[in-house]
């Protein structure tokens, strides 16, 4: 008689296992390239710091405690007129004494056709002034739910004239 609830019990454990297997379908591997336009001056700034900034004078990006908040289109392409498939918003905060490491939250929220509506979420240190940055895409929703994989950042572009930056976004997630 003893047998009969654990065998029950390890019936009900997988029924539920495999309705859940069920609903999220085959975990998929995704990999895409995308562009942030990054504008950091001007009455269009798209990325504004919040904390250790004199009130005239460019972006203290190395100065440790600096909290910076960002709502960057991102396009399908390096020019700043091509589509706009995406947003990239959240915050950076210089989280290094020595102002090397940038600690970064930022959602990816797709505003195109194709993922409309559906997001990533980015996570992790990022040691801003080298070439090539890497951190953790740590979830996601809609069409990427439970993701998880990582991103690197390049900056590609610079123009300190018109304060715009392009930075291009490699990026490769396991998702449902």
């Amino acid at each position: 008689m003893a047998s009969n609830p654990i065998k029950l019990s390890l019936i009900f454990i997988l029924t539920i296992f495999i309705t859940s297997e069920a609903e999220l379908g085959q975990l998929k591997e995704t990999n895409m390239t995308l562009y942030f336009q990054d504008w950091s001056g001007g009455p269009n700034a798209t990325v504004l710091q919040i904390t250790g900034h004199q009130d005239h004078g460019p972006l203290s990006f190395a100065k440790f405690g600096s909290v910076f908040v960002t709502d960057d289109p991102i396009t399908e392409a390096f020019d700043k007129n091509s589509p706009e498939i995406a947003r990239a918003q959240g915050i950076y905060v210089t989280s290094a004494l020595d102002g090397k490491i940038s600690h970064v939250l930022i959602s990816i929220i797709f505003t195109n056709e194709e993922h409309k509506g559906s997001t990533l979420e980015i996570q992790g240190a990022s040691p801003q002034f080298e070439r090539v940055r890497e951190v953790a895409i740590v979830g996601g929703t809609g069409k990427f739910r439970l993701a998880r994989g990582y991103a690197t950042f390049e900056t590609i572009h610079f123009d300190l004239a018109i304060h715009h930056v392009v930075i291009q976004c490699n990026i490769t997630i396991l998702h449902y």
